[in-house]
């Protein structure tokens, strides 16, 4: 089974250690200002969300397993951004998966986003007493 999750905070955590140009003292003491500044860059980032391009898998087949794996999920996600109905039964339809794919990403965004910085700030932190 597809673990969203810890997928994406795997992903995050990759974002933030090669592409955020942050140095690990902007991890450990990042401020909310620069956390918001990611969130925004990742929102966007075919890496993490696919919602730049409107893929992350570039496989509507594999976007399909995952999202299979995760329908109450895909609910969840659905319902927080207000998709409505006839928009679900038209990508359901037109077998859009990658859509369904990125909506639930993007809903999942900010708490693995959090996920992510205290994984990070934890492992610096322990690299730093070890110094």
């Amino acid at each position: 089974m597809y673990d969203y999750r810890e997928a994406m905070k795997e992903d995050i955590k990759e974002y933030l250690k090669n592409d955020a140009e942050l140095s690990a003292n902007d991890i450990i003491y990042m401020s909310d200002d620069t956390r918001d500044s990611i969130y925004d860059d990742l929102w966007i980032a075919d890496s993490v969300t696919g919602n730049g391009s409107g893929s992350y898998t570039f496989d509507s087949y594999k976007a399909s397993e995952y999202v299979k794996d995760n329908m109450d999920l895909c609910r969840e996600a659905l319902k927080e951004f207000c998709i409505d109905g006839e928009t679900i039964a038209e990508k359901f339809l037109e077998d859009e998966w990658e859509y369904f794919d990125v909506t639930i990403r993007c809903y999942l965004l900010g708490e693995c986003l959090d996920a992510a910085i205290e994984e990070l700030k934890e492992e610096l932190e322990e690299e730093n007493e070890e110094d």
